[in-house]
């Protein structure tokens, strides 16, 4: 039997236009995609143009996305990761 721990997302590895990576909790990879999406407001992927609110537009991404293009910014990626404690 799995455990339920698989499916406990809590840690993210960003990757910025430049490759750097950093490892992020949720609600710092929300705040990265929310200061992104601010500045892309007029060239929204297709899926987000019908998505009224910023933190929506957020919540959306990560649950359905690991990409995000920002034009001029660059494609930025992110992957959940688990870490093991030792």
């Amino acid at each position: 039997m799995p455990n339920s721990m698989m499916y406990y997302e809590d840690t993210y590895v960003v990757l910025s236009p430049d490759m750097q990576q950093q490892f992020v909790t949720q609600p710092e990879l929300e705040q990265i995609l929310h200061n992104l999406l601010i500045n892309i407001q007029d060239d929204l992927p297709r899926d987000l143009q019908n998505i009224k609110t910023i933190p929506e537009q957020v919540q959306r991404l990560i649950k359905t996305a690991c990409d995000l293009n920002c034009g001029d910014r660059g494609t930025w990626q992110w992957y959940v990761v688990r870490l093991d404690k030792i």
